[in-house]
């Protein structure tokens, strides 16, 4: 499965960029007796549905004229935006997002939780600071990166 997300990657990451579109991420999977491949895009702004259409189509004929082809056999091409709740992938994900509301899942609990939302305000080498909400007040939480199994954005209510 691997080599056929770097094959694809190969084969559609100039074209998104020529679009103006930053391929966040990819999945090829199979769910029950169907295959997936899953490109998930983004874009300053935003993505539309109109988008995620326009870019399905030009990558579909991508990848229908490869030779060879990448992916054996048939599978469904679904193209979509990461969403708002998005994973936080790497550093610079993480770094693009310092003031923005974020969820922490942790392999361990921290001060007695597994969960943390809060704004982040820092993250370094070593650990998350985040702003959370206490009832009326908000407190400063710095929480160790090697506890952390998940950092992604969150919808503050």
């Amino acid at each position: 499965m691997a080599r056929v997300i770097d094959e694809v990657r190969t084969l559609i990451e100039p074209k998104l960029e020529e679009l103006a579109y930053d391929l966040f991420d990819m999945e090829y999977t199979k769910e029950g007796k169907n295959w997936y491949l899953r490109i998930y895009i983004d874009k300053l702004g935003g993505v539309t549905i109109e988008d995620c259409v326009t870019v399905s189509e030009v990558l579909s004929e991508i990848l229908d004229q490869a030779d060879p082809d990448p992916i054996p056999g048939a599978y469904y091409l679904e193209v979509s935006s990461p969403g708002a709740e998005r994973p936080l992938k790497n550093e610079a994900d993480i770094q693009a997002s310092i003031g923005k509301w974020v969820h922490l899942k942790l392999y361990q609990a921290f001060e007695g939780a597994k969960e943390w939302e809060g704004r982040l305000l820092q993250a370094d080498e070593e650990a998350f600071t985040i702003e959370v909400k206490d009832k009326t007040r908000r407190i400063e939480k710095t929480i160790p990166r090697q506890l952390v199994a998940l950092i992604r954005l969150a919808i503050e209510f």
